[in-house]
């Protein structure tokens, strides 16, 4: 069975780190993955992408402060999130492109003072 878990979320204060993982249950090495956020009520937005050629491409408001990544023999994608802002909480979901894989539970990242 296809499955993707996504831990890591806390809450944290402005300008901490958190690193999130998403484990899955076979292999990563040949799919494009991507994090997702999900603020209450608001829409699901793209925040990092990891091609399978090892490209990414970072949501603008994350630029420099994010970084995604994946280790392939442990099945596992992550987001180096630096330097983290006061916002919203969110839900952050990893996603894996091809429409095989079901979305996770998500975790929950809260920044606040």
């Amino acid at each position: 069975q296809l499955q993707l878990v996504e831990s890591g979320g806390d809450l944290v204060q402005p300008g901490e780190s958190l690193r999130l993982s998403c484990v899955a249950s076979g292999s990563l090495r040949w799919i494009n993955m991507c994090w997702y956020l999900e603020a209450t009520g608001k829409r699901r937005e793209l925040v990092a992408a990891l091609g399978a050629d090892g490209r990414t491409d970072y949501a603008d408001a994350v630029k420099g402060r994010f970084t995604i990544s994946k280790d392939n023999s442990k099945n596992t994608l992550y987001l180096q999130m630096n330097s983290l802002k006061p916002e919203e909480p969110a839900v952050y979901y990893c996603h894996a492109e091809g429409g095989l894989w079901p979305w996770g539970q998500g975790t929950q990242v809260t920044v606040t003072s």
